[in-house]
């Protein structure tokens, strides 16, 4: 791959994300929950995600920090996002941000969700691309794909 260089480090930071140690350290997701008691049983109790961190503050303001795993962010044209749709939910339009979560099994998992509160959008179905994908609407109205890679 061909080194760009400049005067403010470009040459640096190209070398540091190749060896995956880009400037970014972390993804944090940030996302309000009106309902927040409810995102929290869902997110941490159901679904398994453990807890980092919690904070409080004035005016009842809280905020809780759950280790998702690895983080990355997937950039997608609108006619990926229109086969995606096609492929995983029938044609339905996903929302401009849909968190996509790798579980072990999507199946029991999809139907643990639903069991305590998600609504599924779309049954788990084999995609093109070998993993196990459904889609559901779960607390604090984030729309959620699980995927199981299948190889």
């Amino acid at each position: 791959m061909t080194e760009h260089t400049d005067d403010t480090g470009q040459a640096d930071r190209t070398a540091a994300a190749q060896a995956g140690g880009g400037r970014v350290r972390q993804l944090r997701l940030v996302v309000e929950a009106a309902d927040f008691d409810e995102a929290l049983a869902f997110y941490r109790d159901v679904l398994g995600m453990p807890q980092q961190e919690a904070y409080s503050g004035d005016d009842g303001a809280q905020v809780v920090i759950l280790d998702a795993g690895r983080a990355t962010l997937e950039l997608s044209n609108p006619a990926q996002v229109r086969f995606i749709d096609r492929v995983e939910a029938e044609g339905q339009r996903s929302d401009r941000l849909r968190v996509a979560l790798e579980v072990d099994d999507a199946a029991s998992v999809t139907a643990e969700l639903v069991d305590a509160g998600a609504e599924l959008i779309a049954e788990p179905r084999e995609t093109p691309w070998r993993s196990m994908n459904s889609r559901l609407r779960g607390p604090a109205a984030l729309q959620l794909t699980l995927f199981e890679e299948l190889d």
